[in-house]
């Protein structure tokens, strides 16, 4: 039996005592020589594009860095960012950590609620967004008591608002010179929220030498070279692009297309355009992603896409007919990968091993995992089990989830990181996933909780219970299924489903509510009352 566990080199080699994140992606490249090479490349939907150096990035991110620390910002202090794809949020994560302070991404598509949670949960003491999502801020922050500052990078159409400080001038005012925090590498740096199936979303934490802690993950998966000009099209709220084209892209000096659709859905034209105007060569994306580029296939031979030579895929599996329809009409091999924002991608298909397609790989280099039972117990191949990684394996892994130790204690489980998803391993050592040993949903690239989604949907006042579970659709891969039972005194209607779609829409992020919806006189329930979703699941599953 062939057993990739892969021991074959030191992740922690190369991991210093000392080691700022912010410093060593901007200072750091310029002092490589590297002052002059385009960071960012930006563009948005409107037309707009920006270019920004290495030397810029740095200047701006410690021209930011002062300001805020004359605002009162110090060191361990949580700074939100809610904002778009643009290169403020580069400039504000960077500033954030030369002072020492931990940035909390977040989708743009999050509701009142959503914020508000963050921002009490986590003690933000400031913020900073944009003009056109401002407003929220308003009225949450009298229930937020730490938060002191909102910083808003001004937009045509939104003034700048009473209590709110600018961004651009808190960079004019700011120095170029400044001396940043001295943190060590296992020094939190940011927190990046995750949803589960129970309870309120938990702030997965992460540290500063996470930027360098993937080092075998960035050379066989990515597959990053010097002159590569990398993107990744998901909003940067997920760690899927702030890890793979903010702190993994800037570590290794790339050049970043960062493209702002402002709200709207992923344009695969668009982004053949994108692809040859800047001739990206590395794309990172969801298979959702990959799907919406073969709708558009026919559209592509428009364009020169001959730059375009590597994609990797994660955030659930890629379908085998989607890996071959890339190859077949881009030439392009995608490289599925599995992985959580509690551990990013820890099984992967490597560069110039044997792909087996639908497969999520094997272990990479320097990594242990096991598949093993509920015990921790290792499980023989073709066995299902859960996904185990050994800790000290993976210098990236979280160090807690924020202020919830008994959440961190059910997944951090002496030596082994207990991710949940269930796989089984073949007689060659390659992985398979067959599911979650939760109810998470897993949704065009997304991790959403289904006890969110409840809360949300029995609020409305025709809904009496709800459960939520991930359902198979052609072009996402999966979306969210609400099962409902109504109040006795409602009946069942299509206006009565597209007023509950409504209502999802106005109370949580888009990703999140529920694409369909099917009305039952009740859910299938265990002795003890909880429902039983994975019953539920089944009945969406096509037949095996």
């Amino acid at each position: 039996m062939s057993r990739l566990t892969a021991n074959i080199c030191d992740p922690w080699a190369g991991i210093p005592a000392h080691y700022n994140l912010g410093v060593a992606l901007t200072r750091g490249q310029v002092e490589r020589g590297l002052g002059d090479k385009p960071a960012i490349h930006w563009d948005n939907i409107a037309g707009g594009s920006w270019t920004l150096t290495y030397a810029q990035l740095d200047d701006q991110s410690n021209r930011l860095a002062s300001s805020l620390q004359r605002l009162g910002v110090k060191r361990g202090d949580r700074v939100f960012l809610r904002l778009p794809n643009r290169p403020e949020f580069y400039i504000a994560a960077l500033a954030v950590a030369k002072l020492g302070g931990v940035f909390i991404p977040s989708s743009t598509q999050f509701r009142e609620a959503e914020v508000r949670y963050r921002l009490r949960d986590a003690g933000v003491k400031a913020a900073i967004t944009t003009g056109g999502l401002a407003a929220v801020f308003d009225v949450v922050r009298s229930e937020c008591p730490d938060l002191q500052h909102v910083v808003v990078v001004n937009e045509p159409g939104y003034p700048a608002g009473e209590d709110r400080e600018d961004f651009a001038e808190l960079l004019a005012i700011g120095s170029p010179h400044f001396e940043a925090a001295d943190t060590r590498s296992d020094d939190v740096a940011f927190i990046a929220y995750t949803s589960g199936t129970t309870g309120d979303p938990k702030g997965v934490v992460h540290l500063h030498r996470y930027a360098i802690a993937h080092e075998a993950l960035i050379r066989h998966w990515h597959a990053y070279q010097a002159d590569d000009i990398v993107a990744c099209p998901s909003e940067l709220g997920w760690l899927l692009p702030v890890a793979s084209t903010f702190l993994f892209a800037l570590g290794r000096g790339l050049t970043v297309v960062l493209y702002d659709a402002q709200g709207g859905r992923f344009d695969p034209v668009r982004w053949f355009g994108l692809i040859e105007k800047y001739r990206i060569t590395s794309f990172t994306a969801p298979p959702t992603t990959y799907r919406m580029l073969m709708s558009a296939a026919n559209e592509a031979t428009r364009f020169n896409l001959s730059a375009w030579r590597h994609g990797v895929s994660a955030g659930e599996p890629l379908p085998a007919d989607t890996f071959d329809a890339i190859r077949k009409h881009f030439g392009v091999t995608v490289l599925d990968g599995i992985g959580m924002s509690e551990c990013y991608v820890y099984c992967y298909n490597r560069v110039g091993m044997p792909l087996k397609p639908g497969s999520c790989g094997v272990p990479g280099p320097g990594s242990t995992i096991e598949v093993m039972d509920e015990d921790l117990n290792p499980l023989p191949c073709g066995k299902e089990g859960v996904l185990c990684v050994r800790r000290d394996s993976q210098p990236g892994m979280m160090k807690e989830y924020w202020n919830k130790p008994e959440r961190t204690a059910e997944i951090l489980r002496g030596d082994w990181y207990y991710s949940g998803d269930v796989v089984v391993r073949d007689e060659d050592g390659y992985f398979w996933f067959k599911g979650r040993n939760d109810d998470v949903i897993k949704a065009s690239g997304y991790r959403i909780s289904p006890f969110e989604v409840e809360n949300c949907l029995v609020c409305h006042p025709a809904v009496l219970e709800a459960a939520a579970v991930e359902s198979p659709d052609p072009l996402r891969g999966n979306v969210v299924k609400a099962f409902l039972v109504l109040r006795p005194e409602v009946h069942a209607s299509d206006e009565l489903k597209s007023a509950i779609e409504d209502f999802c829409r106005r109370q949580m992020a888009g990703y999140k509510h529920p694409r369909k919806i099917e009305f039952v006189a009740s859910l299938p329930k265990t002795t003890s009352g909880k429902i039983k979703r994975r019953e539920l699941r089944a009945r969406e599953l096509p037949a095996q």
